[in-house]
């Protein structure tokens, strides 16, 4: 289960309004996308006055937060219809159904259909919409025509997920990994780029096993080279979060080649000690992630790493978190998305014995330092060289944006208004703690 994707370490809240409703995402980038097809199929339906709920459950903070905004948009809204969906409902429906706040609960599938929205529209639903996730067998490209208040685009190429890390319940809210076609992600791709977006981020729950299930068996790596090619006037593209050990040849022929695939890597870690990463069921052991990192940047040395990492796994000794603390340095990984362990119902990790939680929040607390040194490190390895930045926003007369690597960077503002999603060349001069400093060229 690639971590990043459903949270991260303040939980992202999106409130779009279409017509007189509003939806409102919390974690993931595959629930913004789906945010926006939410938009579109409740919009198309006739449903008026309601506030959608797009729940992450990656975390029980993730669950809390959520619950407390279910109450925060009541009481704002003593009217208006309060639908419930995302992971959260999928997972715990009956848990959002028992809040006498909301109105109705809908499932990840029953989500991104129209018929969902029409019987909302008509109050001809149950209060709980939830079907068997697993018995899903395929995810449908949906035609997104943009992100409202986004300056990049995210287009889904996979759903789902096939594998049953110890202490992940995402897999019972997305089911099985299921892909979309190739043709329909090139066209979602070429109509986001015809509309204006400049950057697309590849999205799913874990696109490092896209095309399993569809014919032919392509690889992430075919269907990205495939995408590139058809849709040349794509400047930069994205990839969400990678498994280490399912990066497929022809995905390495990109990484090495391919210029618009941008120089920036998150990889779906969790943890540097071979025995945690044993007891979380994961993929790879932690040489198999310093290769992966030697690899990428032999073949492309300029690229920066991301990774997810969980403080305090049961039985994790103050050896093994040094070994996760290690691998930073081991892997040169700059940014690091960090989760204190928090266990989940009915997850096998909920059985082991557990970290003691002032103990997490130490290791949390520690690992986060140990990121931020990193990060600094290349802040500064990046002084004095131009890039090319996406402009996101403007801020107290600066231009916010990301440079190829994802890094932050506020830049002098000129004279010229510069639009949100547009490309510019800048020179980095200076760094703070949490961002760089340049001017336009």
């Amino acid at each position: 289960m690639q971590y990043s994707l459903h949270m991260s370490e303040k939980t992202a809240e999106h409130s779009a309004l279409t017509s007189n409703n509003q939806v409102i995402t919390l974690g993931c980038r595959l629930n913004t996308y789906e945010s926006e097809v939410i938009k579109d199929l409740s919009h198309q339906s006739g449903l008026k006055d309601a506030i959608i709920i797009n729940t992450c459950a990656v975390t029980a903070e993730a669950e809390r937060q959520a619950r407390q905004i279910i109450r925060k948009f009541r009481r704002e809204n003593p009217t208006s219809k309060i639908i419930v969906t995302g992971c959260g409902a999928q997972i715990n429906p009956e848990q959002y159904a028992a809040m006498p706040e909301v109105t109705s609960v809908i499932g990840n599938d029953e989500k991104m259909k129209i018929a969902t929205y029409q019987s909302l529209s008509t109050n001809q639903n149950e209060r709980i919409l939830v079907n068997n996730i697993m018995s899903v067998k395929e995810t449908a490209g949906h035609l997104v025509s943009g992100f409202e208040g986004k300056a990049r685009a995210f287009v889904q190429v996979q759903n789902g997920c096939d594998h049953r890390c110890t202490f992940c319940t995402i897999p019972y809210g997305r089911g099985n990994s299921r892909s979309v076609a190739m043709g329909e992600i090139v066209e979602q791709v070429r109509s986001l780029v015809n509309g204006g977006y400049q950057e697309v981020v590849i999205t799913g729950v874990d696109i490092t096993s896209y095309g399993g299930d569809l014919p032919g068996n392509p690889t992430l790596g075919q269907m990205l080279k495939r995408l590139l090619a058809l849709v040349p006037e794509l400047p930069r593209l994205r990839l969400s979060s990678v498994d280490p050990v399912e990066i497929d040849e022809d995905l390495w022929r990109l990484i090495s080649d391919e210029e618009r695939l941008m120089p920036h890597l998150h990889l779906s870690l969790q943890a540097g000690d071979d025995m945690i990463l044993k007891r979380m069921k994961r993929r790879h052991l932690r040489h198999d992630a310093i290769e992966f990192c030697k690899r990428a940047r032999f073949y492309r040395p300029d690229v920066a790493f991301g990774a997810d990492l969980i403080a305090g796994f049961p039985t994790e000794t103050d050896e093994m978190f040094l070994n996760t603390c290690r691998i930073v340095d081991e892997c040169d990984l700059t940014y690091l998305h960090v989760f204190p362990y928090s266990a989940r119902s009915h997850t096998p990790a909920s059985r082991m014995p557990q970290v003691p939680s002032k103990i997490i929040k130490e290791r949390a607390s520690k690992l986060r330092q140990v990121g931020k040194e990193a990060l600094h490190r290349f802040f500064d390895h990046l002084l004095n060289k131009e890039t090319t930045a996406l402009v996101e926003h403007t801020k107290n007369g600066f231009v916010m944006g990301k440079t190829d690597h994802f890094a932050p960077i506020r830049i002098e503002e000129r004279e010229e208004i510069y639009t949100p999603g547009t490309l510019h060349q800048v020179k980095v001069v200076g760094r703070n703690d949490e961002e760089l400093q340049g001017i336009f060229i």
